[in-house]
């Protein structure tokens, strides 16, 4: 971690640490949610100020071309983009403002955001609503999904929106490796046979960190586990012999392991490069949509482990101080609308995977769907789905981070 990501962090512990002392008697409590008849009139010539990470172009040219466009003439509605690296300075922000007592007029109107920072802005009473429930759209989610129902072993409970779904994926080229490792603990001894082939982002990447629990599962009694009770020494104990791996191939991997890629854009460039023989991603349609970009050839493919691989869904939610509540109700509800969602899966676009139910659609709609281009490297929704895993829960990633840059990034 950078020393401008570790006071970052420290801020935000600070910042909850407070809250946690002394509440938060001075912000608007039980506010009611709008209904949607009430948000559509009041959405009127609002600007939704969105922050979201701004590291994928294809994700930005569809946020500020057809979001943007689609708001505009449909309800009079200005979405901004406000790109930031992570999402968890904006957390930070929000814990300092409800300190200072800041209910009204808050400068972030929507977030998208998962996992801790979901887990983190719910336990501080950051969040509006529940505001999920009074979306029309929300009759195409399937809310029996754990993946949906669930954020990282947080439940949603209304709190959120979703709006695209993701599975980790392996990237490989069938002309250089035409048989590649299909289990994790395949793809660990294969990385010790080939050194200086295989890297993986620096965390608190979260790519990088994916990875790490994909190794962390490998060494676990089963992936179901850690979604019930489970004992700190279970934990310390399967976490140790993932850090014990990982410090094991550390030499086997790129420049030694004496440094990690930065991203997961700088991992794809050495793949492309021929630098090294793997990459991955947790966007099943990646490799795809960079064929189609021209920056990897066109016998890359992908492939899930056999044992599975982690698959989550992303979401929207509203910050309690937001200025426009009511726009950014509107916003999340055409996020799920039967047409943004086809636009993001086109591979051209985008290529995310739906964060709606399709078979909860129209026929005309379900067709729509199942007619969309696949791309060359991506893999059917049957193989996908039957090889998914659940995210462990939001307190054991943070754990294995904080675990990675003590005993693997640092040797301890």
């Amino acid at each position: 971690m950078t020393w401008r990501g570790i006071v970052q962090t420290s801020l935000a512990m600070l910042a909850v640490c407070s809250l946690q002392l002394f509440g938060s008697a001075e912000a608007t409590a039980g506010e009611k949610p709008l209904s949607w008849d009430e948000a559509v009139k009041a959405a009127k010539g609002q600007t939704v100020n969105w922050y979201m990470w701004g590291g994928s172009p294809a994700v930005n040219e569809f946020v500020n071309g057809y979001l943007a466009s689609e708001l505009k003439a449909r309800y009079d509605i200005s979405l901004r983009q406000v790109p930031v690296k992570d999402i968890a300075e904006v957390v930070s922000k929000l814990v300092i403002e409800k300190q200072a007592g800041k209910t009204t007029d808050g400068s972030v109107d929507l977030m998208w955001i998962n996992g801790e920072n979901f887990r983190t802005c719910k336990k501080n009473d950051l969040l509006y609503g529940p505001f999920a429930a009074a979306l029309p759209n929300q009759q195409y989610v399937d809310w029996q999904n754990p993946t949906v129902s669930n954020d990282f072993g947080t439940p949603v409970d209304g709190m959120e929106s979703p709006w695209g779904s993701a599975q980790f994926v392996m990237i490989y080229d069938t002309a250089r490796t035409p048989e590649p490792p299909k289990s994790m603990a395949a793809l660990l001894d294969w990385i010790k046979q080939h050194p200086g082939r295989f890297a993986y982002p620096a965390l608190p990447d979260f790519t990088g960190s994916v990875f790490l629990r994909h190794v962390f599962y490998n060494y676990s009694e089963s992936k179901e586990m850690w979604q019930a009770d489970y004992s700190k020494e279970q934990l310390e104990e399967t976490a140790g012999k993932a850090y014990d791996v990982l410090k094991d191939i550390r030499p086997a991997l790129w420049q030694g392991g004496s440094t990690y890629p930065d991203s997961p854009v700088r991992m794809n460039t050495l793949f492309a490069d021929g630098e090294i023989d793997f990459s991955f991603s947790y966007h099943q349609g990646e490799a795809s949509r960079n064929i189609l970009d021209g920056i990897f050839p066109d016998t890359v493919r992908t492939y899930v482990f056999d044992e599975g691989t982690i698959a989550n869904t992303h979401f929207v939610a509203i910050p309690f101080n937001a200025k426009d509540k009511a726009a950014a109700m509107v916003v999340a509800n055409f996020l799920i609308s039967p047409e943004a969602q086809l636009k993001k899966a086109t591979p051209a676009v985008w290529g995310d995977f739906p964060g709606i139910a399709t078979s909860k659609l129209p026929q005309e709609w379900q067709k729509k769907f199942a007619d969309l281009p696949r791309g060359a490297a991506t893999l059917t929704d049957a193989e996908l789905q039957s090889h998914q895993l659940p995210e462990p829960p939001s307190d054991i990633l943070v754990y294995l981070e904080k675990g990675w840059d003590e005993h693997v990034l640092k040797g301890r």
